[in-house]
C-alpha cells in the first residue's frame, strides 16, 4: 500500500514540495548534470532556464522519475525518486500534472478523450462523472466545446491548452511544463503565460517550468533556476537574478552572444559549411 514518507524515515521538510541534492545525471561518459542542489517550495512556480544543451529538460525528467541518476536524491513527499520502487513511482506520479513540449496529445482521440484518459486510466469514476470532469477541465483552460474536435483541428495554442486541461484531470499537487511557449506567436504565447498565472491563483499548486523564454519566465515565476553546462549559475526571484553580475548569467539574461560568434568575422560562413545549408 503506497503511503506518504518513505520507509527510511526521511523527514519531508515543511512548506517545501521538493527537494534535490547533490544530483549528477550521465548519458554514457558524458556528464550532463552536475552536483545540482535546490528546492522548490509548496505553492511555488519556479522556472527552469537555460540555453540549448545546458541540462535542463533532463533536470525535468529527473524531477518526474523519468531519468536515472548517477547519484544524488530527489525527493517528493518523503519519497526519494532516485531509489523508489516502480510501484510507489506509478502512485506517486498521480500527483503530477504534465503539459509535454507540443501538447503530445493523441491524433487518433477527440480532445475529450485526450483529457479523460488519465481518470480511464487510474480510476473507477463512471461515463458520466467523467464527461463533467472534462468539461470542467476545458472550460479552465478556455476550450469549452471543444470535447469533440480532434487535435488536428486545434491551433498550436489551442493544442497547448488541451494539454494543460489532461494534466489538470486528476487535480496534481505539482505540474511540470516542458517549453510551454515554445512556437507559439507572442500574443498566443503570453496567453498561455497568463493561464499558469490563473492556474497558480486559482489552485495554489507548486509548479515547475522549463523554459528559454526570458519574458515567460520573469512574468510566471516566484524563482529562477539558471543553468548553464550542467550546472546552476544562479538561483533567485526575477529581481535577483537581474541584479545578479556575474558574467554568465549577465551573457545570457542580455542574450549577448558568445565572443567567438560575434568576434570572428568568419564564424557564420563556416558554421553554414558544417552545416550544409
Amino acid at each position: 500500500m503506497y503511503q506518504d514518507g518513505d520507509q527510511s524515515g526521511h523527514p519531508e521538510r515543511k512548506g517545501l514540495a521538493i527537494e534535490i541534492r547533490n544530483l549528477r545525471v550521465t548519458y554514457g561518459e558524458h556528464e550532463v548534470l552536475h552536483d545540482i542542489s535546490f528546492d522548490v517550495k509548496a505553492g511555488e512556480t519556479i522556472a527552469i532556464l537555460g540555453g540549448s544543451g545546458s541540462g535542463k529538460t533532463t533536470l525535468l525528467r529527473s524531477l518526474m522519475g523519468l531519468e536515472k541518476p548517477v547519484s544524488g536524491e530527489v525527493w517528493i513527499r518523503g519519497h526519494d525518486l532516485c531509489c523508489i520502487s516502480r510501484t510507489d513511482l506509478a502512485e506517486l506520479r498521480k500527483k503530477f500534472g504534465v503539459s509535454f513540449q507540443g501538447g503530445a496529445l493523441f491524433g487518433s482521440m477527440t480532445v475529450g478523450e485526450n483529457v479523460a484518459l488519465p481518470l480511464r486510466e487510474h480510476t473507477q469514476l463512471e461515463d458520466a462523472t467523467i464527461a463533467i470532469v472534462v468539461r470542467l477541465k476545458l472550460e479552465e483552460v478556455g476550450l469549452s466545446g471543444y470535447e469533440d474536435y480532434n487535435p488536428a483541428q486545434l491551433s498550436g495554442g489551442m493544442k497547448k491548452r488541451a494539454a494543460v486541461a489532461r494534466a489538470l484531470t486528476m487535480d496534481p499537487e505539482i505540474l511540470f511544463f516542458d517549453e510551454p511557449s515554445a512556437g507559439l506567436d507572442p500574443i498566443i504565447a503570453a496567453g498561455i503565460d497568463h493561464l499558469i498565472l490563473k492556474l497558480k491563483a486559482a489552485f495554489h499548486m507548486t509548479i515547475v517550468v522549463v523554459t528559454h523564454e526570458l519574458a515567460s519566465a520573469f512574468l510566471i515565476a516566484d524563482r529562477m533556476v539558471l543553468i548553464d553546462k550542467g550546472r546552476i549559475l544562479a538561483i533567485g526571484t526575477p529581481a535577483e537574478l537581474k541584479a545578479c553580475e556575474q558574467p554568465r548569467v549577465r551573457q545570457f539574461l542580455g542574450r549577448v552572444p558568445d565572443p567567438e560568434m560575434s568576434a570572428d568575422e568568419g564564424y557564420l560562413d563556416r558554421l553554414t559549411a558544417k552545416l550544409h545549408l
